[in-house]
């Protein structure tokens, strides 16, 4: 089967396509073929070395897909050759074919499509443990979405107009300020200038927002200016660089909460891949959450993929179709 690997790590030109032998059937697996991949910062990560890898070369990257079972092993209940699945959370999926333990297959409704399905689950599931887990969102309350045209940002702006929230946007240009409105934004603003009193001056009264959600990291410390008294931050990525050190005085000076969020912490059972995947499909049905596709790349053109992805000038979700 063609499969992306890399032997060893560094830019993307380590990446090129190659046949590998195909997986076969194991108990309490399936064996799926892939009609789109989604590619995500972690594999970027992976790539670079940044991630410990378990086994030798080649490293296959991948977490996230959609597609048709192939095969099903022994003590496979519920699951048939055939099926259309998706899933989040299975590794080397930047191939043709993936095995895949069957716990982590979400069923696929028929009226939802394969590149769909890879460009929401990974990002839509995470924007969804956010503002249910993390921070339980209430409607009237003023959040702060950094990085609001990436993938996780366009879907995090969306649910928090779900919920009734009004939602201030930080982006890193015009074109990407503009696609943070179009997601519902209330407003959008560049990280220029003393963004975190521009901020508090969007909050009701200038108290500052209920809740910022932290995807870059070395924003932290401004975060916190951000929020009000007895405000939360959430932080759930390093995009721009690792935060630095926090001192919990400044949490108890102001009564702040700072949470970290990590969405395998969530999925813990396959009723949890099922049931949250369920609503971001039905809000997808309904016409409530818009799924953005920045890119697609053949799989054969992966090492393209990844450089657009990291050149930042990506907004939405890429995909790689086998």
């Amino acid at each position: 089967m063609k499969t992306l690997c890399f032997d060893g790590f560094g830019g993307p030109e380590v990446l090129a396509l190659r046949d590998l032998p195909a997986p076969a059937p194991s108990s309490g697996h399936a064996v799926v073929r892939l009609k789109a991949i989604g590619l995500n910062f972690a594999d970027v990560y992976r790539r670079k070395g940044n991630y410990r890898l378990d086994g030798k070369p080649p490293y296959v990257a991948g977490y996230e897909g959609a597609g048709v079972i192939e095969s099903v092993g022994g003590g496979v209940a519920g699951l048939k050759p055939g099926d259309r699945v998706a899933f989040a959370d299975v590794p080397r999926a930047n191939a043709e074919l993936v095995l895949a333990p069957a716990d982590k297959l979400i069923p696929l409704p028929d009226d939802v499509g394969f590149e769909t399905a890879a460009a929401l689950l990974l990002q839509g599931l995470t924007a969804q443990y956010l503002t249910r887990d993390s921070h339980p969102l209430k409607a009237g309350e003023d959040m702060l979405v950094h990085a609001a045209a990436g993938g996780v940002g366009l879907l995090l702006t969306q649910i928090g107009k779900l919920k009734g929230a009004r939602v201030l946007a930080l982006v890193s240009s015009e074109s990407k300020r503009a696609a943070a409105v179009e997601a519902g934004a209330d407003s959008a603003l560049l990280y220029v200038g003393d963004w975190a009193r521009t901020v508090r001056e969007f909050s009701r009264g200038g108290a500052g927002v209920d809740v910022a959600y932290d995807s870059v990291g070395s924003t932290l410390p401004r975060s916190f200016d951000a929020a009000r008294t007895g405000g939360r931050v959430v932080f759930y990525g390093m995009a721009g660089g690792d935060p630095a050190p926090v001192d919990p005085r400044l949490l108890m000076d102001r009564s702040l909460t700072l949470t970290g969020g990590d969405l395998w912490n969530v999925l813990r059972t396959r009723e949890d891949r099922v049931s949250r995947a369920a609503e971001l499909f039905g809000w997808v049905r309904e016409g409530r959450l818009r799924v953005r596709v920045a890119a697609k790349f053949p799989l054969a053109e992966g090492a393209a993929a990844h450089a657009f992805l990291e050149s930042r000038r990506s907004i939405g979700k890429v995909l790689l179709i086998p």
